[in-house]
């Protein structure tokens, strides 16, 4: 079965078997990743989360599929990676899709290029489970979206301000969702948002991005990283957005360390590979071995859990990511 975001969204609750989630829209993936999260904490489906770096990794996601822990009776494993199953991969998938109906396998991958989604592995989902491509390509599908985000925040914008915020990001579904909660926040007793409102709250909140933050990092541009971050911070960017985007890049540099050859395939950017490549070179490949466990404390720490600073550690991630690290010694 194919799914749009929209329609994903509504079917979150009941969402059973495996569904893929694929494409390049950083804000959808963020959305439908949180609202599986939020679900499955309101139903007691215990979760688990395994990074694909290699295809026998699968083995373990599988056998995970098919053990639950003796307080679980539904189990969610969520899986990140561009890695798909190999041919006894598929085997065990075809299995768990006709024998387990309680359990959920959610496989988030970047987005895939039309022949990738003409493999087994896809048609396997096509036909047993649910493949959600994550994009947004018309005016109206953007405005859609967006407008439930507007929604959430309790805001609503006149026609021609949908308009102007379309065009001010370059249709940045991430980036003008920002812009909707500064609005919210800066305007709260307005009715319905015009183009005045919104010229007024982001004419000076554009000048550095979490897309900056990303270029700096490849760059390995350690001061101009953290100049960034800092605004960033100063100016009410959300830390899991922040995050988002310093993840993103960890998983694509590791991916490419272990498929050199298949940057493209990755979900990298033609005009992109080299910046990759050149950062790979600067890197030494045991500083990966931290990364995961780091990117896991940020997570942790921005939702509140144990006693560390995100921010502290968000400048752990940078200066990784530039070449400088600080404390990223791996822990046993």
């Amino acid at each position: 079965m194919k799914l749009d975001y929209l329609q994903a969204l509504k079917r979150v609750d009941e969402a059973r078997g495996a569904w893929v989630l694929h494409g390049q829209e950083p804000l959808l993936e963020q959305n439908l990743v949180d609202t599986f999260r939020a679900s499955w904490l309101k139903q007691d489906i215990e979760r688990q989360r395994y990074d694909i770096t290699s295809v026998s990794d699968w083995k373990t996601v599988f056998n995970a599929l098919n053990s639950l822990s003796l307080f679980s009776s539904q189990l969610a494993i969520e899986v990140h990676g561009n890695i798909k199953p190999d041919a006894n991969g598929l085997k065990e998938l075809k299995k768990y899709l006709q024998h387990n109906e309680q359990n959920l396998l959610l496989v988030v991958m970047p987005k895939q290029d039309s022949s990738s989604l003409k493999t087994a592995f896809f048609q396997t989902i096509d036909a047993n489970g649910v493949n959600v491509n994550l994009v947004a390509n018309y005016p109206k599908d953007r405005q859609q979206i967006l407008a439930v985000e507007a929604q959430k925040l309790g805001i609503q914008l006149a026609n021609d301000a949908w308009q102007w915020l379309e065009q001010h990001h370059e249709h940045n579904l991430l980036a003008a969702k920002n812009s909707l909660m500064r609005v919210s926040d800066t305007f709260t007793d307005v009715a319905v948002i015009q183009i005045d409102h919104l010229h007024s709250c982001l004419q000076d909140q554009s000048r550095y991005t979490t897309f900056d933050l990303s270029d700096a990092l490849l760059q390995g541009d350690f001061g101009q990283s953290v100049k960034i971050f800092q605004y960033l911070i100063a100016s009410g960017e959300a830390m899991s957005l922040i995050l988002w985007s310093i993840s993103k890049e960890i998983r694509l540099l590791m991916q490419l360390f272990e498929q050199p050859q298949n940057a493209l395939q990755l979900g990298i950017w033609k005009n992109k590979v080299s910046q990759y490549q050149q950062a790979l070179r600067r890197l030494d490949p045991n500083s990966f071995l931290a990364w995961p466990s780091l990117l896991l404390r940020i997570d942790a720490s921005i939702k509140g859990l144990g006693n560390e600073n995100a921010e502290h550690l968000v400048f752990q991630a940078i200066a990784g990511l530039c070449g400088k690290p600080l404390f990223m010694a791996p822990t046993s």
